[in-house]
């Protein structure tokens, strides 16, 4: 019979996804087959699978600490957010449409077979399941038509694990205010608390401890200290890693859109730059060499911020001045002459003039493209992978240099160009996401911007390797856990 387990949080960003992947990788090192599982995720940083679905990146990263294929079954509901009320929904990996957030409520019964299908898929495949919660299981405006947190641990019967994160204050009373929220069949269904992000002497913390498994009558399971030296994608929101290994002579930024999307293409600059930041004013442009205008889950509505924050003026002078101009998917998008959404796809706005760097449009349709793919650089052959998630289609005009074409779409042989480039690479964009974890392309980026912003060439990191950052953290988890409690927990013994 399965095994399952759910870890659920105070609140969003405490540190589920993490614990989760920690979970996934010691299960697997003491020999299960296990997988993860989250019903409903929302959030901007996604990943395309084998199957060309999309689901929330986090779940692809668990899946990497399984060391198994992430399948739409692990997400099967993916909440990409295009605006404060408004959302793309996302079943199975495929989008079903935009919804206001009234209307998704109402839609949402409709999706309660498909999650469990779902789930019992992969109950027939695995030994052990490690379900996450999303934000938190007392969101009480939210219970009523909960899919992810108490009612998917009740229908998969999953003991459960309650996280809560000591680094931004008040811990105890998260933990014991969750646990007073839930109602009393709820309340036995946690069987262990998490304290994560610790800093400090732990033997300060006993009396908390102590007054926390009183009052409550639930074993704490652990205390798992903050870390700096473990690299794990983050599932959402942008993260600054305090600790980075090298310094560049480069100085390089992204705009901080509204809508963000899949930030993640950025991580490995993070890993290597200590100036590497996010700007979120135009000010702030003047003092870069590379400025990289990112993804967005809001094509349209981000342009409109771009241009309202006066990024759009700051943007043209920074390439006049003979600096380094880069977009990424919806980035790239805004770099031509026009981005056209007649159906309405990503805003309320049919179309928008571009920041007239190309000679292309953009027409959203509303078939989503959604691939793995392997490319090659036209000018030199130089072999990229990652992966395309956007609704819009490069329309060219008479002008422009095309900068990839993409030679296989998952199993699939293709011929198609995608992206452009002005001059010797000044000015270039791309619908390609994880174009940057590409070592050989990214040394030769870097490279030519030093050369031709007369700077020294510098020294990279060598790709991250995930596994391994998994396997350090497995080992951070398993030392600060109670192992013996959580067997007992997993085996329904607590």
């Amino acid at each position: 019979m399965p095994k399952v387990i759910q870890v659920c949080g105070t609140g969003s960003g405490v540190g589920k996804s993490v614990v989760v992947s920690a979970l996934c990788r010691i299960f697997l090192q003491d020999g299960f087959r296990v997988c993860p599982f989250k019903a409903q995720n929302m959030a901007l940083n996604s990943f395309v699978t084998k199957e060309s679905g999309e689901i929330g990146r986090a779940q692809a990263v668990q899946a990497q600490a399984c060391r198994i294929e992430p399948s739409v079954d692990m997400n099967p509901i993916l909440i990409k957010p295009t605006s404060d009320t408004g959302s793309q929904i996302i079943v199975r990996g495929k989008p079903i449409g935009n919804m206001q957030a009234k209307e998704y409520i109402n839609y949402k019964p409709k999706l309660i077979d498909t999650v469990k299908d779902s789930f019992q898929r992969l109950l027939k495949e695995y030994e052990v399941i490690v379900i996450e919660g999303a934000g938190s299981p007392a969101e009480i405006n939210l219970k009523s038509h909960d899919l992810v947190n108490m009612k998917m641990a009740e229908y998969a019967d999953a003991p459960v694990l309650l996280v809560g994160d000591i680094d931004k204050g008040g811990v105890f009373a998260s933990l014991i205010g969750t646990l007073r929220l839930l109602n009393k069949k709820e309340q036995k269904m946690i069987k262990g608390f998490i304290i994560n992000k610790f800093r400090g002497d732990i033997e300060l913390l006993k009396p908390g401890i102590n007054f926390l498994e009183k009052e409550s009558k639930i074993r704490a399971l652990g205390i798992i200290p903050y870390f700096k030296d473990i690299s794990i994608p983050e599932e959402d929101g942008i993260f600054y890693r305090e600790n980075p290994k090298k310094a560049y002579p480069l100085k390089l930024g992204v705009i901080k859109l509204p809508h963000i999307a899949n930030h993640t293409d950025f991580d490995i600059f993070e890993q290597e730059r200590a100036g590497f930041s996010y700007i979120d004013k135009p000010s702030k442009i003047d003092d870069l060499d590379i400025l990289i205008i990112p993804g967005t889950k809001n094509t349209i509505g981000d342009l409109q911020f771009l241009r309202k924050a006066g990024f759009e003026t700051a943007i043209k002078k920074h390439v006049k001045n003979g600096k380094i101009l880069v977009g990424i998917c919806g980035g790239f998008q805004m770099l031509g002459k026009a981005i056209v959404d007649p159906l309405n796809i990503e805003s309320g706005k049919k179309s928008i003039e571009g920041l007239n760097f190309f000679d292309f449009k953009t027409i959203f349709a509303g078939q989503k493209i959604t691939h793995q793919i392997e490319a090659r650089l036209i000018k030199n052959g130089l072999r990229v992978i990652g992966y395309e998630i956007h609704h819009g289609n490069t329309v060219w005009g008479k002008a422009g240099k095309r900068m990839f074409i993409i030679i296989k779409r998952q199993d699939n042989k293709v011929a198609i160009y995608d992206g452009a480039y002005s001059g010797n690479f000044q000015v270039w964009g791309t619908h390609i996401h994880g174009i940057f974890d590409n070592y050989d392309f990214r040394k030769w980026f870097l490279d030519l911007a030093c050369k031709k912003l007369n700077l020294p060439q510098q020294e990279l990191n060598e790709d991250l390797d995930i596994d391994t950052e998994i396997d350090k953290l497995a080992k951070l988890v398993r030392e600060n856990l109670d192992m013996k409690y959580l067997y007992k927990v997993l085996n329904k013994r607590a």
